[in-house]
This record gives C-alpha cells, structure tokens and sequence, in this order.
C-alpha cells in the first residue's frame, strides 16, 4: 500500500524546519541576497536548502517554494495529486517518468527550462550538479512515494 504523507514533511522538511507561510493579501518581494533560505531537513543529500516565498503547503491555495539542491540529490518514485510546476533556475534536474528509476522516460531541463508535471504522473528527480528550481502549486500538497520505504520519514535517524 502506499502512503500519503505531507510534501513538506516528506521530500523538503518544511514543517520540521519552521518555515512560516507568507501572508498572500500583502506584496511579497525577496531580493537574491535575502532568500530565507532554511536547511532542509530529510534531504537524502547533505545541504539541501529551501525557501518558502509565497503561501502555505500545507493550506488550501497557491504557493511558492524554492530549492537549493545540492550535487546527488534525488527524489524516489513518487507522484501528487496536484500538477507540479517546476523552474530551473541554475543548474540542471533530471526528471523521470516511472515506478522505477531508470526503466521510464527522463528528460534533463537545464537552466532557465520548465516542467508541469501533470496530477498523479509518477516521477522521480535527480541533480548531478548544484541545482536551484523553484516549485509552483497549490496546497495542501501531498507526496505518495512508490515505495513507503523511501519516504524520508519512515528512515531512522
């Protein structure tokens, strides 16, 4: 059986690390330098960073989140019942399609490429280089891993 588990919680830790959700009826405006940039904490690769800019994951409505993926990071099988919205802002994202990695269709998508990945298509990503992609979608979102071993949550510590 798969488990349903909390994107935030599962994939990116944006609960674990505190990450306030912004206040949608107020301009929002981050300068580069002043990402809020907070470690993230079930990164399968050590230094994995996230920015929440605009809404709230976990919360009905749209919402913002960036990414700094370091060199190896990777995302098993998994899939969301909400399209997924994907810019490359640096960097390079290895996004395949499939149950199981390697066996389906991947694409890379280099620096300034696009990627909407439909509801439910299961997929899985990997970067081979420092890698910053910024998410577009709408809450509450939800991960289903292929797998519930790969479910960061389900890994002692």
């Amino acid at each position: 059986m798969r488990q349903l588990i909390l994107f935030g919680l599962a994939a990116f830790g944006l609960a674990s690390m505190g990450l306030a959700a912004q206040d949608s009826s107020q301009h929002i405006a981050f300068d580069s330098a002043e990402m809020p940039w907070r470690p993230s904490a079930n990164s399968p690769v050590p230094g994995a960073k996230v920015a929440l800019l605009y809404g709230n994951p976990s919360k009905d409505g749209l919402f913002v989140l960036r990414l700094l993926l370091p060199k190896g990071y990777h995302v098993p099988p998994h899939s969301h019942p909400q399209p997924e919205l994907i810019s490359v802002l640096s960097g390079s994202l290895v996004i395949g399609h499939g149950a199981t990695v390697g066996t389906g269709k991947s694409q890379r998508i280099g620096t300034g490429g696009f990627s909407a990945l439909p509801a439910d298509m299961v997929h899985y990503v990997f970067v081979d280089e420092e890698t910053v992609i910024q998410i577009s979608t709408t809450g509450p979102f939800t991960t289903t891993y292929v797998n519930p071993a790969d479910d960061p949550r389900n890994k002692a510590n």
